[in-house]
């Protein structure tokens, strides 16, 4: 898989009834492709993934794998109890995805054999390559995933902890077996840290702000990539800055407000699941003051 660009993570919309709302789903994954995203994430964190069924979540990926139509890489979730898990990584696999993103299980915490062994469960289920999400209750040890990149159908770790020092012996750790591994840089909000995270050889970041106000955080990604810091740091403190401090408000806000943002948009994707909840008048308000300062940097 090559990620050239962004790597989007879209909302999964829901109607007024509370169902998937495909056909908006399709429109607004293909809208992210146009975009420019380097990949497609469906049904993960920002998808609200702890909130769907097996049998949603797997619509969710066989929809967007159909916008993307081969454009751009799709990465389908897979976590939570292992038998969720291994359905929806089956039924990503026959959807046509291109890998899997293993989330953390399912409220217990296990041992990190245990943690080894929730992810080859995951990956012996399909013949998807999986991504190792390390956050939550499943923060790997650098001999786990030293050991987790022994497999070849391992092909990726996606940091959500954000403690630097082990996200650095990681990618050492990694390095030392020769595999070609993709690392990411999940933390919420990652544009705030992801200068910190290419210093330690972690140069893809994944962008939640993408899916509710592309052309912001394109010109973000652009002045990272080219290396122009006063530009950066513009966006930085103009547009991130205020918007973190809105989403550390409320726990959750960190996909709330991304719904609430495209709402705001025109796109009528609808509230999120529990037990998340959405904005405030006051809050949505202020978001929507937030996008505009962000646009006018433009």
């Amino acid at each position: 898989m090559n990620f050239d660009g962004i790597l989007f993570f879209p909302v999964t919309p829901f109607g007024a009834a509370g169902a998937i709302d495909h056909d908006l789903l399709a429109q607004h994954v293909s809208t992210g492709v146009e975009a420019g995203a380097g990949g497609v994430f469906p049904a993960c964190g920002t998808g609200e993934y702890h909130a769907l069924s097996a049998a949603e979540a797997s619509s969710v990926v066989a929809t967007a794998v159909q916008a993307v139509n081969g454009r751009v890489p799709v990465v389908a979730g897979s976590g939570g109890t292992l038998g969720h898990a291994i359905e929806v990584a089956r039924a990503a696999s026959d959807a046509g995805a291109d890998a899997l993103l293993v989330l953390p299980p399912y409220l217990v915490g296990g041992p990190q054999a245990g943690l080894v062994a929730y992810v080859e469960a995951i990956a012996a289920a399909s013949d998807l390559p999986v991504i190792i999400y390390h956050r939550g209750n499943a923060q790997y040890s650098v001999d786990s995933v030293r050991r987790l990149a022994a497999n070849p159908k391992v092909v990726g770790f996606k940091d959500g902890v954000g403690d630097l020092a082990v996200a650095q012996l990681v990618v050492r750790a990694v390095a030392e077996t020769g595999r070609d591994f993709a690392f990411f840089n999940g933390l919420l909000t990652a544009e705030l840290t992801q200068a910190a995270y290419r210093g330690i050889g972690m140069p893809l970041y994944s962008s939640a702000a993408f899916a509710m106000i592309p052309e912001v955080a394109n010109a973000f990604y652009r002045a990272y990539v080219d290396g122009d810091e006063a530009r950066r740091e513009q966006i930085l403190d103009g547009f991130y800055t205020p918007l973190v401090a809105l989403r550390d408000e409320t726990p959750g806000f960190g996909v709330s407000l991304i719904k609430a943002g495209l709402r705001i948009g025109g796109l009528p994707v609808g509230s999120v699941r529990a037990p998340l909840v959405d904005p405030t008048p006051d809050q949505e308000a202020r978001l929507a003051a937030i996008l505009e300062a962000g646009r006018a940097l433009l």
